[in-house]
């Protein structure tokens, strides 16, 4: 929660005396699930090397073998995003690979535990689209975004549908077709109603720093998303 919230400070404390209690516990998944967790803050934070070093203890033997199918894709996957954090192409590539070849050995009926039900085809999109953004794939991460919005169950979902039409819209935008940026973001500064968080917030942050440079140019649609998440950022402040 702390994490999500952009409170990272406390989300390190906690994320270390979870690991502690894990490591207490002998229980080796869950510790990988914590690792996991602090690479994927790691890598958000800019310290892509530190990343790595936590995402691939968290894939490290018992953490990977005694995991759940589910499990070992969101390992493999956060594993990638620091990989291509890092600049190693070849690496990040065949971690997505063996996260998509996880996912689909994951059966509806198996026992996953319960902290990654959430953890499905959209959710894999999403992450796999943020890696090939980092690796310069644009196109790629475009197409990836655009999966994961249409398989996720918005409702059920809306922060994390939000920050990927956040993220896709920005990805529009660098590919310079920004009518259809503020389209995305449209849909993204909807789903925000009723949201408090703290990536839904940068999302919000964002989209005003990337149409920045367009808000003396008379361009309707660009000044009216960013009144929008102008006021949003009031709202969620």
């Amino acid at each position: 929660m702390s994490f999500d919230a952009s409170h990272h400070e406390a989300a390190r404390r906690h994320f270390t005396l979870a690991l502690k209690l894990a490591a207490e516990a002998d229980d080796a998944p869950i510790a990988g699930h914590i690792l996991r967790a602090m690479a994927h803050q790691a890598t958000d934070l800019g310290h892509p090397r530190f990343a790595v070093d936590l995402a691939t203890a968290s894939v490290a033997r018992k953490r990977y073998t005694l995991a759940t199918p589910r499990e070992r894709a969101l390992l493999g996957v956060v594993q990638a995003r620091s990989l291509a954090a890092d600049g190693q192409k070849r690496a990040a590539i065949a971690a997505l690979l063996r996260a998509e070849d996880d996912l689909a050995a994951a059966d509806v009926g198996d026992e996953d535990p319960s902290r990654v039900w959430f953890f499905q085809r959209a959710s894999l999109a999403h992450e796999t689209a943020r890696t090939l953004w980092t690796l310069g794939d644009l196109d790629g991460a475009l197409r990836e975004f655009n999966n994961s919005v249409l398989t996720r169950k918005a409702d059920t979902f809306s922060r994390t549908h939000a920050v990927t039409l956040g993220y896709m819209g920005t990805v529009q935008a660098r590919q310079g077709n920004v009518e259809a940026a503020c389209h995305t973001w449209a849909q993204a500064l909807d789903a925000m109603e009723g949201v408090q968080s703290g990536r839904a917030r940068e999302a919000a942050v964002n989209m005003r720093r990337v149409l920045s440079p367009f808000r003396n140019r008379g361009i309707s649609v660009a000044a009216e998303i960013d009144e929008r998440a102008k006021a949003v950022l009031e709202r969620v402040a």
